[in-house]
């Protein structure tokens, strides 16, 4: 591509980071927390597409190097001129801007082990005898590495998607990003109780349960997953974040 056209192509660019960052786009791709990045990077590209494209005009008016391009070797100029098919590197970031990809889902979370990880530590719940809303991976860590200590008695509120084993067997998942959802594992919990007698897989679902000592280890990367005891469930919808934005690495 000539100079004009990479000035586009970049301008493109950085107007797709900017459309995704000011929307909630970019939680398809990126975790919470990268937002000001991707903000900067799109500003910055847009930036040196404005000054390219400055620049190549200045050089035109002088009747610099792209006149004497065109002049002194304009055979050779024509013949080599970029083939329009290069403008399908556009194509990509009009998919961005346009189409919101799905979040990771079963497909993803049946195929992956587990990936909790003990916790540094862990927030003090609130006091009382109400419900307790924990993400995923919070109520899985203190299961498993804390052994319940903190939850038992404590009725909790729980939401994620819906993945069935080969077996057809229930779990409540969230996708945990370490920087972008190429990265993307799941957590897991089974569910026991009174579960609902038909799961969609990627139907997403509150529950509220209890803690219960019962694990099991996941097929794939035998890493441990808990179990919650289901006491009332109903469907939701997709949160804004799909991502579980408080994983601990």
């Amino acid at each position: 591509m000539n100079r004009q056209a990479q000035s586009a192509v970049l301008f493109l660019t950085g107007a797709a980071l900017l459309h995704a960052g000011f929307t909630d786009l970019y939680l398809r791709y990126v975790k919470a927390g990268l937002r000001p990045l991707l903000l900067a990077a799109g500003a910055v590209l847009i930036v040196t597409a404005l000054a390219t494209a400055w620049y190549e005009w200045r050089r035109a008016r002088r009747g610099g190097g792209a006149g004497r391009d065109h002049g002194h070797d304009g055979e050779q100029g024509h013949a080599h001129r970029e083939p329009r098919v290069s403008w399908l590197l556009v194509l990509p970031l009009l998919a961005l801007i346009l189409v919101a990809p799905p979040a990771l889902g079963s497909y993803s979370a049946t195929r992956t082990g587990t990936a909790l990880q003990q916790p540094y530590g862990y927030a003090k719940l609130p006091t009382g005898n109400g419900t307790i809303p924990l993400s995923l991976a919070d109520y899985a860590g203190r299961a498993v590495y804390d052994h319940g200590r903190s939850l038992h008695g404590r009725p909790v509120r729980i939401t994620g998607f819906v993945a069935l084993d080969g077996a057809g067997k229930p779990y409540l998942v969230r996708m945990a990003l370490n920087c972008c959802a190429a990265d993307a594992q799941p957590v897991k919990i089974g569910l026991t109780g009174e579960v609902p007698p038909v799961l969609r897989p990627d139907g997403w679902l509150e529950v509220t349960g209890t803690y219960t000592t019962e694990q099991t280890r996941d097929p794939v990367n035998n890493g441990p997953i808990p179990y919650l005891r289901v006491t009332a469930s109903h469907p939701v919808s997709e949160p804004r974040d799909p991502y579980d934005e408080t994983w601990n690495n």
